[in-house]
């Protein structure tokens, strides 16, 4: 599988001594890199590493074990992953597969939250039918999506405008035509969104946590740029139908619900699908935390194609791949009070942001000075297209809140 290097416009940068370095150099890395991946993913890691000098590897050049090393990594690695258990869940709940071995957890969205169910939960609950109308199978890509709804033409016209806003591209009878530039294919358009995806993870606060000098910030990551503004435009609207459904009755008893607003910082919306979260005591007496009946809509397929993304951008981890949501819809005031999230959701989980930045506050002692109005030790914006994982201290010994916003998200 030799690389088109004036094909591919990444390689193209670099001169083929470099590659072969590269090669070379990452050949020698190949157990490390692949070692969490499944079979398939393995191979395509290996045969792009070793595509980049396709002469070394012909040679016999590459390192002993090398040429063979995604199969021994088979054998005695990825036997232990429990894979097929893990495609019967993926089967089950996605109809489809994000990647062989990829297993499923929870998300946040803004926010969204997305999450994994443990283990004690998710066998009690029972299986439901889908009633939300879904707006794409779970196998089909962004690109797709775009295409289907006229999105794509419209990053394709923002492409065809200089930095001033100048339309470049050539018309017919002009004199001079601007030379047509080579149109990028999906795959190279989704290269080149990853690679300028940037990751924070190195947040510190220290806090006396019983007696000790505690980093509560541990855990924290933070991952910018993972959603375009086109792919932002295409979930928000799909949320709005879903708040629409929900407000006409279309929906299932526990995924939409709407408190009436009796004061400031009281009354977000939420729409709730794999499993229904009770976050207070309610008139039946069931305490805070997953309904083992709670009777909800299943995940629809447009957040699916978002777990993909965010598993296949390693922004969270194949072995806790989400199997809930909870969407929160904030107007103008509303918040979310101090709170540790319960363990029936397993960790990393993670909150997504859209239409709006606003602040998360942590601390392992939150103050409430107010309605909306709290303190903390730390403050982390939350840029629209941006994801939020929490694991470790920042998940489980600081409390997080949402002060209240100053517009709609």
């Amino acid at each position: 599988m030799e690389p088109n290097y004036e094909e591919d416009v990444f390689l193209a940068k670099y001169q083929s001594s470099e590659l072969k370095i590269a090669s070379e150099f990452l050949t020698n890395w190949l157990p490390f890199l692949s070692r969490d991946l499944c079979n398939d993913c393995a191979h395509v890691l290996s045969d792009r590493i070793r595509s980049l000098d396709p002469e070394h590897c012909s040679n016999g050049e590459v390192k002993a074990g090398s040429g063979s090393m995604v199969d021994n990594m088979e054998s005695e690695e990825v036997d232990n992953m429990e894979s097929e258990e893990v495609d019967n869940k993926m089967d089950n709940i996605y109809d489809g597969k994000l990647c062989v071995s990829h297993s499923l957890d929870s998300l946040k969205a803004g926010a969204f939250v997305f999450g994994s169910l443990s283990d004690s939960v998710s066998h009690a609950m029972p299986s439901s039918q889908s009633t939300v109308s879904e707006a794409a199978s779970a196998q089909m890509s962004w690109a797709d999506m775009g295409e289907e709804d006229g999105l794509e033409e419209e990053d394709q016209k923002e492409n065809e405008l200089g930095s001033h806003g100048v339309d470049v591209s050539p018309s017919v009878g002009d004199s001079m035509k601007t030379p047509e530039k080579r149109k990028l294919s999906r795959e190279e358009r989704e290269r080149y969104r990853f690679m300028n995806v940037k990751k924070m993870k190195v947040f510190s606060c220290y806090e006396k946590v019983r007696g000790r000098s505690v980093n509560i910030l541990e855990g924290l990551e933070l991952h910018t740029g993972v959603f375009s503004a086109v792919e932002q435009k295409k979930i928000v609207d799909f949320v709005y139908e879903l708040q629409e459904k929900g407000r006409r009755g279309e929906l299932r008893e526990r995924t939409f619900t709407a408190p009436h607003k009796w004061m400031r910082g009281k009354g977000r919306v939420t729409i709730q699908f794999g499993c229904c979260y009770n976050y207070a005591p309610d008139k039946a007496g069931n305490p805070p935390g997953i309904l083992q009946r709670g009777d909800v809509d299943p995940m629809p397929s447009i957040f699916k194609v978002i777990i993909k993304r965010l598993v296949g951008w390693h922004v969270l981890p194949p072995t806790c791949v989400p199997d809930s949501c909870i969407v929160n819809i904030y107007e103008e005031d509303d918040c979310i009070p101090p709170h540790i999230d319960n363990h029936d959701f397993l960790r990393p989980f993670c909150t997504v942001s859209f239409l709006s930045e606003c602040n998360i506050l942590f601390g392992s002692n939150l103050k409430v000075l107010g309605p909306g109005e709290f303190s903390g030790s730390y403050s982390i914006p939350l840029p629209v297209g941006s994801v939020l994982v929490l694991k470790g201290n920042g998940a489980d010994v600081a409390k997080h809140c949402v002060p209240a916003v100053p517009t709609k998200r």
